[in-house]
């Protein structure tokens, strides 16, 4: 009985949540977002799952290398591009897509010979402002990628929505406007929404959407979206459990004082597992099937949990700390950011495994 974390990834789930995707948004093609190691998911595992998939996506290419050198010949989209010479060169002999966002690129595409041509997706800023070329331009740059030596077709036309996860801004509006305008007589596959897109703004779906943190499980949302099922359950197992008197202080910094004579378990988790160190007292885990809330300052390699609400706990009792039973976006509530820093914030460390399908 392994005694370290573990996070074990369900298959089931992620394709659960590409089912959903599916619903959402029936008429689209799916580009499958596995950048970052698929949040933290794993990304090969996680492409063999999302096999249904029409599409990868992923930031860089040698993200998208690793998935040919896995034998995934699906289709693949680099999200930013080529920025070297060596980088257009490998995606040139990969067989992947390029996406096309700064002049920098056009340059660079002039100036290195292609052993193949490779196919380019435009990307327009419309209101980001973080990549992408200003949507006005729209038909010119097409003008100008098709007689670029080296790309074989423009495949399509994409922005990013910013403001997407928040239903109430009329930002997501105008820039779905701004788009229409700029490619309504293009005549090309087009893709805008990301999760939050494809959840809350149905005139976004277009003919690709690029769901990420949904196919994981978590909201894009402040709230949770019940309809998805968790991918990741993050865990470990209690190590110690003690008494603790009272007025006597927990962990480092004696942030906490025990209120009354009371049983503490520490788990084997801690922030250099990627449990996040300003967790709050009080944020839940999840052992033998009941919430126990968090106390003290969360250490490098453990945590410490309040144990009056599970006296017969013992060393060896499995902690979830956040997964099935308990969604992503508690933890993340309570420290003040998002799930996509947790999944992402898991260490190499952490032992890793896939669920067993029931």
């Amino acid at each position: 009985m392994p005694f370290s974390p573990w996070i074990e990834i369900d298959g089931e789930a992620l394709r659960h949540n590409l089912r959903v995707v599916r619903k959402h948004a029936a008429h689209s093609r799916v580009m499958a977002v596995i950048k970052a190691d698929a949040y933290g998911h794993g990304m090969l595992p996680v492409a063999a799952a999302l096999a249904e998939a029409d599409g990868f996506a992923v930031a860089r290419v040698d993200e998208a290398a690793r998935l040919r050198e896995a034998g995934i010949d699906k289709k693949i989209l680099v999200l930013s591009g080529a920025h070297d010479g060596q980088e257009l060169l490998q995606a040139s002999r990969l067989g992947v897509e390029l996406v096309m966002h700064h002049a920098a690129q056009l340059t660079l595409w002039a100036e290195t010979g292609l052993p193949r041509p490779v196919a380019v997706w435009l990307k327009l800023d419309t209101g980001m402002n973080r990549l992408g070329f200003p949507a006005q331009q729209a038909q010119e740059l097409l003008s100008r990628l098709r007689n670029l030596p080296g790309v074989a077709k423009v495949t399509g036309i994409l922005t990013h929505l910013a403001n997407a996860d928040h239903l109430e801004d009329d930002y997501t509006s105008l820039q779905l406007q701004r788009f229409s305008r700029a490619t309504a007589a293009l005549n090309l596959p087009l893709s805008i929404a990301n999760s939050a897109g494809i959840l809350g703004w149905p005139s976004s779906h277009e003919d690709w959407v690029r769901p990420g943190i949904m196919l994981y499980g978590a909201s894009p949302f402040s709230v949770q979206v019940e309809e998805l099922r968790p991918a990741m359950t993050f865990g470990s197992r209690l190590i110690s459990v003690n008494t603790i008197q009272a007025g006597e202080p927990i962990g480092y910094g004696g942030i906490w004082q025990a209120p009354e004579s009371m049983p503490v378990g520490v788990v084997a988790a801690g922030y250099g597992d990627g449990y996040p160190r300003e967790t709050p007292a009080g944020t839940p885990v999840l052992l033998n099937n009941q919430r126990v809330p968090v106390v003290g300052r969360v250490s490098m390699d453990t945590l410490m949990v309040d144990l009056r609400r599970q006296p017969r706990a013992q060393v060896g009792d499995e902690v979830v700390l956040w997964g099935r039973g308990l969604p992503a976006e508690t933890i993340a509530a309570a420290v003040q950011t998002i799930p996509y820093t947790l999944f992402c914030g898991i260490t190499p460390r952490v032992q890793r495994r896939e669920r067993e399908e029931r």
